[in-house]
């Protein structure tokens, strides 16, 4: 089956979990009616078999007649046959639904998700995407394999009825009022199934979220001493969902037993009355057989249709899930008025901090946090009341500030691939598109190919990023695979990838937060140098508090409690402001200390 990664899935419904599943249906509707057809002939050529063999016994074994019972044997061997083909291409139209709905589910949540952007992580956790993508999509896509078996089972069990119809009227009666009864019995335990399995999938998403949270801070958690606190909390929270499950396994295993148990009741009492009226000579010794046939035939669409309720209360618990996330929406963007054509200041009401255009500015404080808020409101991540020029932010339309404004998130998604690609992707949403990062097989022949110029700026990016040890380190260099979040580099490299990614996007105004964190004096000044001389006559705020890159800013401004208390270069700051040369002091100990054992990069 040919699954196009770029074909447009649709738009799909929002109004609940069983619109979502009818639009996968009304998505592939040909197919999903090919399986259908085929199913229900498929299961009413299983009826025909005990039919056939009635037929032999009763015109070909009873009288004698070799040649009649020959054809009629025949006829069920061609019918085996028939009914064999049947199956295979039913299991192969239903294997192509349920392909079709897990990537059309995947493509409709990813596109969603690239949608809503930096928006996406406010709205939903890590562990609700996680369970989404990892469960819930395979649960609706399995739940639509029901579609064409249970449609067979119905006109399958129409059909038997029929056929027990012209053998016995109150064989046929058993038969059409078994299934429905069956129906009441399991409806309420389909019912709490649902239930429980929501219950369950949002303790799953929690635990998710939590285990990522964990994978992200497990060194910060070991220097704290707080690994056993954390462990024990996500004992607790792991043996609350085991105990979830083993409810909703509960409720399955009585649906399960219910639904192999009473079909076996409801066929031995067809089985039982059809004897009853064969001794009492009412039917043939052949009809008896049929019935007999017919009884076993019927086992089939009944499992079916029991099977069906079971995966389709599954499924749309989980197409609940997708809907809600797909509910989703982003900031509204009511911008009218162009952004300014000449570059032009950026200020904060909120801080005090103005940006003048063409200068290197640094924002100085004890919380990283306040500065990382200010990032946030000059780039539009946040409500404000930010101007570019005189023009509020909230005024300008949201693309025109992606275009021109970049955040450098330190803590940017880097997906895996080719190193070329992994700095030069620059359809990669730098600020973080969302959770939605996987990494993914990098063939070496799928490689993107790059053109003079490109390189030309992939080197200029790479050298004003002091990285290129980091390529000259690696194997094929440039063609070295990366693994997803470049974990097979350390946290200085990954950090110099991501600042070299940034500036080769060459925004007009970059915001960066803490660019050289993670580096060793030598390497952060030799970045400082470099970002200097790259971004010379273009805008460029860092929220940094290392000394090595203050004295290459041109302004810095120095906060207290979110706002400006002082602003200067900073040597100056550094003479009159006491509270200043407190907070950078030590970075200067530390950098002339490193500075001297001139330690490498980390």
């Amino acid at each position: 089956m040919r699954i196009d990664a770029y074909e447009d899935p649709g738009t799909p419904g929002r109004g609940g979990g069983w619109r979502y599943l009818g639009w996968l249906v009304g998505r592939q509707w040909p197919r999903c009616l090919a399986g259908a057809v085929l199913a229900s002939v498929w299961m009413v050529l299983l009826a025909a078999t005990p039919y056939l063999m009635a037929r032999a016994v009763d015109h070909g074994l009873e009288p004698g007649d070799m040649g009649a019972l020959a054809g009629w044997t025949g006829a069920m061997v061609a019918v085996g046959g028939v009914n064999a083909w049947l199956g295979m291409m039913r299991h192969r139209t239903m294997t192509k639904v349920r392909m079709d709905a897990n990537f059309r589910t995947v493509k409709v949540v990813v596109g969603h998700a690239t949608r809503l952007g930096a928006a996406l992580r406010g709205q939903v956790g890590t562990g609700e995407v996680v369970t989404i993508g990892v469960g819930d999509v395979q649960t609706i896509s399995t739940s639509l394999t029901a579609v064409g078996p249970g449609v067979g089972a119905v006109v399958a069990y129409a059909a038997i009825g029929g056929l027990m119809l012209s053998v016995s009227t109150p064989l046929a009666l058993v038969v059409l009022l078994g299934v429905p009864a069956l129906g009441v019995l399991l409806g309420p335990l389909m019912g709490r199934l649902q239930g429980r399995e929501a219950e369950y999938r949002e303790r799953q998403s929690v635990l998710t979220a939590r285990i990522g949270d964990l994978a992200g801070g497990l060194r910060v958690l070991n220097g704290l001493g707080g690994k056993d606190l954390v462990a024990d909390a996500f004992r607790d929270d792991s043996g609350r969902l085991r105990e979830q499950g083993y409810r909703v396994g509960a409720v399955t295993s009585w649906i399960q037993a219910l639904g192999v148990g009473l079909p076996m009741l409801f066929l031995a009492l067809v089985t039982w009355l059809g004897a009853r009226q064969a001794a009492q000579g009412h039917i043939s010794v052949g009809e008896l057989v049929s019935v007999y046939g017919y009884v076993v035939a019927l086992g089939w669409p009944v499992a079916f249709l029991i099977e069906m309720g079971h995966q389709l209360s599954r499924g749309v618990v989980a197409a609940r899930r997708v809907v809600a996330f797909l509910r989703l929406e982003p900031a509204p963007d009511e911008g009218t008025r162009d952004a300014p054509a000449e570059p032009s200041a950026l200020y904060d009401p909120a801080s005090g901090v103005r940006i003048t255009p063409g200068r290197l500015t640094a924002l100085v404080t004890t919380h990283p946090s306040d500065a990382t808020d200010i990032l946030d409101r000059l780039a539009r991540y946040t409500p404000s009341d930010a101007t570019w020029g005189d023009i509020p932010l909230t005024d300008i339309p949201l693309p025109q500030i992606r275009t021109r404004i970049l955040v450098a998130d330190p803590e940017a998604d880097l997906f895996a691939g080719f190193l070329s690609d992994v700095i030069g992707a620059q359809e990669t949403n730098l600020r973080g598109a969302g959770n939605c990062a996987t990494s993914h097989d990098v063939r070496a022949d799928a490689q993107r190919p790059i053109g003079a110029d490109e390189t030309a700026k992939l080197t200029a990016a790479i050298h004003a990023a002091a990285a290129e040890d980091i390529v000259r380190a690696l194997p094929d260099g440039l063609q070295t695979l990366v693994a997803a979040q470049a974990r097979d580099l350390s946290g200085g490299q990954r950090q110099r990838i991501r600042l070299a990614r940034a500036l080769l996007t060459d925004p007009e105004i970059l915001l960066a937060a803490e660019p050289t964190s993670a580096l060793d004096a030598h390497t952060e000044a030799t970045v400082a140098d470099r970002l200097k001389r790259a971004r010379e006559g273009r805008t460029t705020v860092l929220a940094a508090t290392s000394p090595l890159l203050l004295d290459r800013a041109d302004v810095v401004h120095h906060l207290v409690d979110g706002k400006v208390a002082a602003t200067g270069s900073h040597r100056e700051l550094l003479d009159t402001e006491p509270a200043y040369r407190a907070l950078v002091a030590r970075d200067d100990e530390g950098a002339e200390e490193e500075e001297e054992k001139g330690a490498p990069a980390r």
